[in-house]
Formats: C-alpha cells, sequence, structure tokens
C-alpha cells in the first residue's frame, strides 16, 4: 500500500491510499476460510462448502471488509508515524473517486485528515479585563417596586416603602452582581480566546459535526456552529493553561463538583436540607454516567483555570449603570 500525504495547510491534510491485491489478498483467504468453516448450506456438511460457493455468496461482503481492515490500518500506521494529533477521525474525502468493487482489482481512497492547532498563550498584569460594578437605575427600582406592591397586596400582606425598597435593593443588587459575575467570566474567556488567536479547520469540522449527528438537520447546524466553534476554541485554550499551569482534575475535584450540583438541583426545588445519604448516592450515579462526568471535567478545569488567570491578570472596575450594562450584553 502506498500512502500520499499532501499538505493542504497547516491545519488540513489530504491522504490518498492506493491499494493493490497483494495488500489484501491475504485478509481476504483467511476471511473466506472463516466463512467456509462456519457456513451452513443446504446440501452441504459444515465445512465443506466449496469455496466457489462461498465466494459466489459472500465475495462482495468478503472483499470490502478486507479493503476496509488494509485502510484502517494504514491510516492508523500514518497517523502514528507521522506523530499526528488528529482531531476527529479522518474523513472520506469529497474528491474520492468511483471505486469499481471487484476482486482484484486496484483501490485508490482518498481521506481528510484535521489536525489541533498549537496553542501558545501566556497571562501576565498586561492583561487587563475590565469587572463592572452595577448601578441600578431609578427606573428600575421603581418598576420593581410597584410589581412587589402589587404582589403583597394580592397576598393580603402589608409591607411599608422602607421594606419595599429594601427588598428591591436587594434583589436588583443580588441579580446584576450575579450578572457582572458571569459576564466578567465570559470576558476572560473572549480576552485568552482572541489573545491565542485559535485557528480551526472549520469546514472539516462542519462535515464531522454533520457525519456525526446524521440526524441533525443542516439548518440546525448551521445554527449551532458559531457556538461550537466558540466552545471549542475555548476548550483548547482552558487545556493549554492547565497544562501551563500544571494543573489536574482528582477524583476528589469531581466528587466535590458533583455534590453541589446535586445540592444545588436540590435547591433550586427549594429543599435545602436533602439527607446526606440522598446527596452521595445521586452524585455517585452523576459520576457514574459518562456524559455527566465529562461536563463535570470541563466544570473542573473551568474554574481551576478561572480562578488562577484572575490572580495573574489585572481587573480593572468600573462603575456602570444598569442600563448601559444591559447594552454591553
Amino acid at each position: 500500500m502506498k500512502a500520499t500525504k499532501k499538505q493542504i495547510d497547516d491545519l488540513n491534510i489530504e491522504l490518498t491510499l492506493d491499494i493493490v491485491k497483494e495488500d489484501y489478498e491475504g485478509i481476504e483467504r483467511k476471511k473466506i476460510a472463516e466463512r467456509k468453516r462456519t457456513a451452513d448450506f443446504r446440501g452441504f456438511r459444515k465445512g465443506m462448502v466449496p469455496e466457489s460457493l462461498i465466494r459466489r455468496v459472500y465475495g462482495d461482503q468478503i472483499l470490502a471488509e478486507s479493503v476496509n481492515q488494509v485502510i484502517s490500518k494504514g491510516l492508523q500506521d500514518f497517523i502514528e508515524e507521522n506523530g499526528l494529533n488528529v482531531l476527529g477521525e479522518p474523513l472520506g474525502s469529497e474528491n474520492q473517486p468511483e471505486v469499481e468493487w471487484k476482486d482484484g482489482n486496484a483501490f485508490t481512497f482518498l481521506f481528510d485528515i484535521a489536525l489541533y492547532p498549537e496553542i501558545s498563550v501566556e497571562a501576565g498584569k498586561d492583561d487587563t479585563v475590565t469587572s463592572y460594578n452595577v448601578t441600578v437605575s431609578a427606573k428600575e427600582k421603581s418598576g420593581m417596586k410597584e410589581n412587589l406592591k402589587k404582589y403583597y397586596e394580592e397576598q393580603k400582606e402589608e409591607k411599608t416603602d422602607e421594606d419595599l425598597d429594601k427588598e428591591v435593593s436587594e434583589r436588583l443588587g443580588a441579580e446584576y452582581r450575579n450578572e457582572a459575575e458571569w459576564k466578567l467570566t465570559s470576558d476572560i474567556r473572549k480576552y485568552f480566546v482572541e489573545k491565542a488567536d485559535v485557528k480551526l479547520p472549520e469546514a472539516f469540522l462542519k462535515r464531522w459535526l454533520a457525519v456525526n449527528n446524521e440526524k441533525m438537520e443542516a439548518e440546525e447546524l448551521d445554527r449551532q456552529f458559531p457556538g461550537f466553534l466558540e466552545d471549542f476554541r475555548w476548550q483548547l485554550v482552558r487545556g493549554a493553561f492547565m497544562k501551563k499551569y500544571g494543573f489536574k482534575v482528582e477524583q476528589a475535584d469531581l466528587e466535590d463538583a458533583a455534590r453541589a450540583y446535586v445540592t444545588y438541583q436540590y435547591a433550586m426545588y427549594g429543599m435545602g436540607s436533602v439527607p446526606e445519604e440522598i446527596i452521595r448516592n445521586n452524585a455517585e450515579q452523576m459520576l457514574s454516567d459518562r456524559r455527566e462526568l465529562d461536563r463535570l471535567i470541563e466544570q473542573v478545569e473551568d474554574r481551576k483555570v478561572m480562578e488562577q488567570l484572575r490572580k495573574d491578570i489585572t481587573i480593572s472596575s468600573k462603575r456602570i449603570g444598569s442600563e448601559k450594562f444591559r447594552e454591553l450584553k
């Protein structure tokens, strides 16, 4: 088998595999022998079916399986021998020539291979991100106060203006502190993704997602793709910082994250005093679910990296009105 590499750009390779009869005939003979031993045809004892009949009935299937086995090994060998950090898995090229599946033929297969980009990024005091201290407008306070007043009147509950003013200030203050905190985290992410200037093989990634999500409509893929790219770029940057800082996700980190999530979920339903055994059992169940485990790993990595970045960079505080703050989103 001959493997020919065509470097499209830094992140994309087109690989051509030229396969001749000698590459697959040994595999094919073994598969025919295996099928002959197990084939059950009327009029023949098991193991005594003629090879010509096996080839006539199963020949096309065996040929395809044999060639695909050669392809799989060829791709694996090429990736390992060249030390490639492959993104996703190789895809059949859109330039693939037509294949005539005939025993004894030579075959040519083209594959698109995408590579992970090299990420180089540093964090220091020269990196500045703004943290917003939001001042709530009188108009917004007034609106919430009126809504609360109506609510308490409907509940036949008396509240003084002083009580209402205090509740409004506490509610809106907490709301905007949470939103400002979320924005700071989001802005730090965006800042370092832009600083790292992460390039991605976008066309390949879109094809790869389509192949691995066959049920997803093209319009839905188009809609979700920009968000996927944004998250993926941050994932790569976060991974670079995890390596730079020498951080690892330990089992204890995952257990703490699972317990915190379960506790939060119960609190959302107004259940603040859940027995420890229930919390522990639900957390263990989360950790046994592969998708949940992956989500928790990302959550822990995010926390570790973000905590360190906040220490390493300069965070400048800026006072801003609530109406202007909402325009920033």
